[in-house]
């Protein structure tokens, strides 16, 4: 009996893919999170790129 509790707690397998599962999941996070900020950058360029085209439009329409 003592040793197979000896056994298991030499067992490192478990702790293993318990680390590469905690490391997929920090990808993940980072992976969301740069894509929410590039979404939200690009959100701002394409506003003023319309208001800039729509004031040219705007513009042009009265000359």
């Amino acid at each position: 009996m003592k040793s197979t509790i000896q056994q298991f707690l030499r067992d490192e397998e478990g702790a293993a893919a318990i680390e590469y599962g905690l490391l997929a999941g920090l990808i993940s996070v980072m992976i969301i999170t740069g894509a929410t900020l590039m979404g939200t950058s690009l959100k701002g360029i394409f506003t003023t790129l319309s208001t800039v085209l729509q004031t040219a439009n705007t513009s042009a329409a009265t000359h």
